[in-house]
């Protein structure tokens, strides 16, 4: 860590020791831990060296500037950056992206480089469920340890700036780590020494730089600072066109309002000008969240169809009862289990370390990831214990009959509570300010709808061919679960409608990703809703009708066939229609389609492109 400096040191590579405020704009403290804090004097064992840098602004909120007045895009803070950290070619801890506005000649070009900001409230540090992340008390600097990160990649949706950058190839998560090290002896961060036209800076937050006399938060395509409380602070005097363009795939334009901010709004055309095309794209529907496409639904189903199962009998459905179908009973329950086992496994599958799943119980304080995983864990444990007090009651023939039955009546009603539990938490992790097509009660109503509509199908359909194997009636329940179908189905639609009006009128990244769904998407979305609409149709018609019991299984699984098929494209758009307030990219970097184009053309094989082939 201690390297010696260069005997040629220039002076802008210095960082400088100037007075600050005791308070930045967020009203936070400065001063990161007070003068006899015993966190003061400790190494940070930066490659193994134990001892401890002389900055006498050790324990200061440090923070980047900005001015986007100088900044020419050569990207020599990106090589740098990289250089420094040894980093691949598909990965950039600092990028420089771009938005432009107006038209010949005066067609303005606006660059903004951006790395961790190292925030006040770094939600990247709550989300992640594994504790790889530290807000340090040297220098503020929010760091994380790769070998702690299972990559989850739940840190790359919570962060509003794609600060943290999920390495597909390695199965973690890195980022920027403000240059800790340099730090220590003086220096400023590398990108900052290496900036050919001082736009970058950096040093303790709310002082200002040579050169500069502006302390701003706000410049066009840079998300809203609520989130995090971000320490970056910009400067952009030169004037610009009151329409700024993104030049990567998102649909978003920035518009100048009656204060003269530039806010998102949705471009629906493309950088051509040509008007977007209404579409399949059957393709574009598969995502790196497959498996939680999978794990959401079976769990939902799952939940619901347990939920019945103990409620059934308690309210008077006796095929439902254990002594009406000894065999299916313990059949039903042991097929749950199996298939929430399935779910499970497919989670794991989505993390970048799979075999390091166990991590995901580290950070129950904050995290909804280590909240969710917890409740599946809890409600797995209770049916397993529910199916094996009824549907296996000779394994425990010592036990008295009451003690029996008060078991098995803890752990049915304990899997009922943490059932819903786990679907609260479940919702929770998409409840996202970053994301605004996801931080909407939609995604409540949702899954709690798939709860009433998976599991209900799924219970009546096995218990339906069971009787009809046995040569006996099962129409009696078919009412009661048609009713329970038809109000989840009506909870969903209900939200879907609610939610696309709030997307509309929010503005921004939300209504970008609506206009995306209606129109790249748009006969994928059209078809979703016309199998929501025609299941209500049939399953309404299933509570009215008088059928035999055969016509009524054969209605009851081409109404299954419809719900399923709606229900997984309705959860895949969930996954691949969601934009988040990122920052710009570029035409070929940091560009949503561009990569898709490069894996698609072959050019992803060629690492000077900075596209892996395949995603994990």
């Amino acid at each position: 860590m201690f390297k010696y400096l260069r005997p040629k040191e220039q002076s802008y590579a210095f960082l400088r020791d100037v007075k600050h405020p005791q308070k930045n704009r967020y009203g936070k403290s400065i001063e990161t831990v007070p003068e006899d804090s015993p966190l003061r004097g400790k190494s940070l064992n930066i490659n193994g060296d134990s001892r401890v840098g002389d900055n006498p602004n050790r324990y200061k909120q440090h923070g980047f500037y900005f001015t986007a007045d100088n900044c020419i895009s050569c990207h020599a803070c990106e090589s740098a950056c990289s250089e420094k950290n040894d980093l691949e070619p598909h990965q950039a801890f600092r990028a420089v992206g771009y938005v432009e506005g107006g038209s010949y000649p005066e067609y303005t070009r606006l660059n903004i480089s951006m790395a961790c900001n190292h925030c006040d409230n770094p939600v990247c540090l709550k989300g992640c469920p594994t504790r790889a992340y530290t807000k340090f008390a040297e220098y503020g600097a929010v760091l994380q340890d790769p070998d702690i990160c299972f990559g989850c990649g739940y840190c790359t949706w919570v962060c509003p700036y794609n600060a943290p950058q999920l390495d597909h190839s390695k199965g973690h998560v890195s980022k920027c780590n403000m240059c800790v090290d340099r730090l220590e002896i003086g220096l400023k961060p590398a990108c900052v020494s290496a900036c050919l036209a001082g736009a970058l800076d950096f040093g303790i937050i709310e002082t200002t730089p040579e050169n500069r006399d502006e302390l701003e938060t706000r410049i066009p395509g840079f998300p809203t600072t609520d989130i995090t409380h971000p320490n970056i602070r910009f400067q952009q005097k030169n004037n610009l066109p009151p329409q700024m363009s993104r030049t990567d795939s998102m649909p978003l334009t920035y518009s100048k309002n009656e204060k003269g901010e530039f806010e998102p709004r949705v471009a629906e055309t493309s950088v051509s000008g040509q008007p977007a095309k209404t579409q399949w794209s059957l393709d574009k529907l598969s995502t790196r969240e497959n498996p939680l496409v999978i794990f959401t639904l079976i769990s939902q189903a799952v939940v619901g169809a347990f939920i019945l199962l103990f409620i059934g009998p308690l309210i008077g459905l006796e095929t439902l009862t254990p002594d009406k179908n000894p065999l299916a009973w313990p059949m039903f329950l042991f097929g749950l289990i199996g298939i929430q086992t399935l779910a499970l496994v497919l989670s794991t599958m989505h993390l970048g370390k799979p075999h390091r799943f166990y991590r995901a119980f580290n950070n129950l304080r904050y995290s909804p990831v280590s909240r969710e995983v917890a409740g599946i864990a809890v409600f797995y444990n209770f049916i397993g214990a529910f199916t094996l007090l009824t549907g296996l009651p000779q394994l425990f023939g010592w036990l008295p009959q009451p003690v029996l039955q008060l078991l098995a009546s803890i752990t049915g009603w304990g899997g009922v509570v943490s059932g819903l539990a786990a679907i609260f938490f479940m919702h929770k992790i998409y409840r996202i300010p970053a994301r605004p097509f996801w931080n909407h009660w939609q995604v409540f109503s949702s899954f709690y709808g798939n709860v009433l509509t998976l599991g209900p199908l799924l219970l009546t359909l096995v218990y339906a061919y069971v009787q009809l194997a046995n040569g006996e009636s099962w129409t009696q329940v078919a009412p009661l679960m048609a009713l329970f179908i038809s109000i989840g189905l009506l909870l969903e639609i209900i939200g879907l409608y609610v939610h696309q009006n709030d997307l509309i009128r929010g503005g921004g990244e939300g209504a970008a990703a609506h206009f995306e769904q209606t129109t790249r998407f748009g006969y994928t979305y059209l078809a979703r809703n016309f199998g929501l609409a025609s299941a209500v149709v049939l399953t309404l018609f299933m509570m009215t009708m008088n059928l035999n019991d055969v016509a009524a299984a054969v209605l009851w699984t081409a109404t299954a066939v419809i719900i399923v098929l709606t229900a997984v494209t309705g959860r895949a758009l969930f996954y691949a229609l969601v934009m988040p307030t990122t920052m710009p990219g570029a035409f070929f970097w940091r560009n949503k389609r561009f990569q898709e184009h490069a894996r698609e053309t072959g050019l992803a094989k060629m690492p000077q492109v900075g596209v892996l082939p395949e995603l994990h």
